[in-house]
């Protein structure tokens, strides 16, 4: 693909290689389908139009003789250009499952739903007529319409198709607005969808080259050379149907199918919150709650084309890798497992692995990097491919998702503070990230010692360099100014006696004149323990110049020395901070608005073994639940008290001392010394007469685990019939 700022560059090349006759069958579906909508929901009719005929609702969200205007734009007519994912909140106004109209815009929600349905109404019909008059800008006036860009642009597309682009998402509009030399990305505050598409439509006219297309040809031609959907999303497994009962099904109907059916349409939901309280209804008992799968069900729902699922049968067996074609939808004429994703199998991937993986017991799960090169070496192996990708190599589409954030966030702020629960992988997170910006991802999932060897490396100052690429400390309530910046230090090399104070540049810095001397490579700090240190006391004046628009540009007066001092754009700062460390106090508010925050959960994914019966996933996230309810989501524990290395513990005798040592101490000092919230959380493993936890053979503590954090249905296994009956897909 061409990168989005190389479109002049070799245009020629890929007009030639574009396949106009291709896509001319997809242009004239498109075309049917918008005539459709226009004949279903004339122009003349809006002003009369009924607001069940709109809505998306409970008969809507199913397929009837005469879907809703709204069910029409967002599931029948798909090839006109998608508006799917996300909750039913982009059409303004809609029904939830429970019955309750909910009306989006703030300024409408005091009013009943016909008398704001007729205003939402109102404004369609003053929209379309602008688009009539060829008054676009009049549209910008309709407050109520903006809740709904992407609708309302769409709509507005349908009826007047000379008049807009087919894309409607504004993520989407903005990319290639700035591709093709319009305003870049920062300018378009403000800028609503529909305008953003019309300034797109004047620069696709101006290119030459597309002269005498049809906007779905230059639409399809923009997807397929400059997409800007990340090439680096992640990978699903998922199982079709318990024991892929469902598998024939959705290999010929090219689709993956789910259940869950009671929740209804996963489009009502504005939250994972919301769905989690619906979940709840059916399943009330399952362990850990049902965040968790909720979480996995929205993602599920916004799938995008071009995303890849896995799907399987049991812990070890690969059926077909499939790309998603067409987005979610829900389907009330399915007998059951409803929720459906369109997709296009690839059945030579089908494989058997070696050993089972314990995560696949549930219908969905992320697939690590690691794994999906594996599932690709192993079919190109099966293919007598020549070119077998080797065990170390990764692209830059084979990130762990977590270190394509972080990197993200840092291109976009500079700096990034990872909180979560102690044991989350907060500082193996950061040290990825170094990786992954010196160019060597391929080490992030390596051998320990080959993980160990690159960050040495990287951490290792060449001769005459001030500083590495990779440097790591760890601030504490002793670390100042002197240390971070500069300051006067004893000299114990200056001769004669008496103290001799020499002026001492800092870590910063130093790391900041190493930046200045290689403008190419990117530097990068990590701060461990960030919220120990008194963070205005180290940082001082030079707070001001971490924000990236005075990144080189602006320089400050050190108070001590006098020297000027800029911050090089290719520095970078990533700091770790414990969510449950009740010793520090909150980040100052200045220095927050410098820094992005991303949170670092418990990663029950890596959790890939069981222990004795034990499913140690399933153990964590039923313990986590029970801290949540007695202490809050700061007081958790993560994955790293059940890895030993990099891999999940296998031994009885391993999750004994990591129970027993590691785990139980610091639940006990959540629990304050106080016996009723350490029984609260470990239930019957805390003695009645001493309060304090039983000790037990290592053999017998997995069962003992099991009933009291695992004894229940998984919140990741499909569930069908009553709410009272659970089944594993994976199995």
């Amino acid at each position: 693909m061409a990168d989005g700022g190389d479109f002049w560059d070799g245009l020629a090349g890929r007009i030639a290689a574009f396949d106009r006759n291709k896509v001319a069958q997809a242009a004239d579906a498109a075309e049917a389908e918008r005539r459709r909508v226009v004949e279903e929901f004339p122009l003349a009719t809006w002003a009369e139009l009924p607001l069940e005929r709109y809505a998306l609702g409970q008969a809507a969200y199913h397929w009837g003789p005469a879907p809703s205007f709204c069910r029409l734009l967002e599931y029948g007519t798909n090839t006109v250009g998608s508006i799917r994912g996300g909750s039913a909140a982009k059409h303004i106004v809609y029904q939830h499952r429970t019955g309750e109209w909910r009306i989006v815009p703030t300024a409408l929600r005091g009013l009943g739903v016909r008398e704001a349905w007729a205003q939402v109404r109102a404004e369609f019909v003053a929209a379309f007529t602008a688009a009539a008059d060829g008054l676009f800008d009049r549209i910008d006036d309709l407050e109520s319409l903006s809740y709904g860009q992407a609708l309302t642009t769409k709509a507005l597309a349908v009826y007047f198709p000379g008049d807009f682009m087919p894309i409607f998402s504004a993520s989407h509009v903005r990319h290639f607005t700035a591709l093709l030399g319009g305003r870049p990305h920062q300018q378009f505050s403000g800028i609503r969808t529909w305008r953003a598409n019309r300034e797109l439509l004047a620069l696709v006219q101006e290119v030459q080259a597309f002269e005498g297309w049809l906007p779905h040809e230059v639409m399809e031609f923009l997807y397929a050379f400059h997409d800007p959907r990340p090439k680096d999303r992640v990978i699903w497994k998922i199982a079709p149907g318990e024991r892929a009962s469902l598998w024939d099904d959705c290999l010929a109907n090219r689709r993956i199918r789910i259940g869950w059916d009671e929740v209804g349409s996963l489009g009502q939901y504005e939250s994972d919150q919301e769905l989690k309280e619906a979940l709840n209804q059916y399943w009330p008992h399952s362990v850990g709650g049902n965040l968790r799968l909720a979480r996995q069900l929205i993602a599920f729902r916004d799938l995008e084309p071009g995303d890849l699922i896995v799907a399987n049968r049991g812990k070890s067996e690969v059926l077909a890798v499939g790309t998603v074609a067409d987005g979610y939808s829900y389907d009330a004429r399915t007998e059951s497992h409803r929720h459906i994703v369109g997709v296009d199998w690839d059945t030579s991937y089908a494989q058997v692995f070696d050993s089972p993986r314990h995560a696949w017991q549930q219908t969905l799960a992320k697939v690590p990097a690691t794994l999906w090169r594996e599932i690709r070496n192993q079919r190109r192996a099966a293919a007598a491919l020549t070119e077998v990708v080797e065990p170390g190599a990764a692209t830059d589409a084979e990130l762990p998702d977590a270190v394509r954030k972080v990197r993200d966030l840092l291109d976009h702020k500079g700096q990034v503070v990872l909180q979560g629960p102690p044991g989350t992988g907060k500082t193996r997170l950061a040290l990825s990230v170094a990786l992954a910006l010196a160019g060597r991802g391929d080490r992030i999932d390596a051998a320990p010692e080959e993980r160990a060897s690159a960050l040495a490396e990287l951490s290792k100052a060449p001769d005459g360099a001030e500083a590495a690429r990779l440097t790591v400390v760890t601030f504490h309530p002793s670390y100042g100014y002197e240390d971070f910046i500069e300051g006067f230090k004893p000299d114990v090399a200056a001769a004669g006696a008496g103290l001799h104070l020499t002026m001492t540049d800092g870590l910063f810095r130093r790391v900041c004149a190493a930046a200045e001397a290689a403008p190419d490579e990117t530097f990068l700090i990590v701060v461990d323990e960030i919220n120990r240190g008194d963070l205005p006391r180290i940082l001082g004046e030079l707070i001001t110049l971490l924000e990236l628009d005075k990144r080189g540009s602006v320089s400050v007066t050190l108070p001590t020395s006098g020297r000027q001092q800029t911050v090089p754009r290719n520095v970078r700062i990533i700091g770790t901070m414990n969510s449950a460390d009740r010793s520090v106090g909150h980040i100052d508010a200045a220095i927050r608005r410098r820094f992005a925050f991303l949170d670092v959960p418990p990663d029950l994914d890596v959790l890939d073994g069981e222990v004795e019966g034990l499913g140690l996933a399933d153990f964590l996230e039923g313990l986590n639940a029970k801290l949540d309810e007695s202490f809050g989501p700061d007081h958790l524990l993560g994955q790293a008290y059940l890895l030993a290395g990099d891999r999940p513990l296998v031994t009885a005798e391993q999750l004994s001392h990591a129970f027993h040592h590691e785990i139980v101490p610091l639940v006990s000092d959540y629990c304050l010394g106080r016996t009723d919230l350490l029984r609260n959380v470990l239930g019957k493993l805390v003695d009645d007469r001493t309060g304090r936890v039983v000790q037990t053979n290592p053999q017998d503590l997995p069962g003992m685990l099991a009933d009291e954090f695992a004894g229940t249905e998984s919140v990741g296994e499909e569930r069908t019939g009553d709410a009272g009956t659970a089944r594993w897909d994976g199995e």
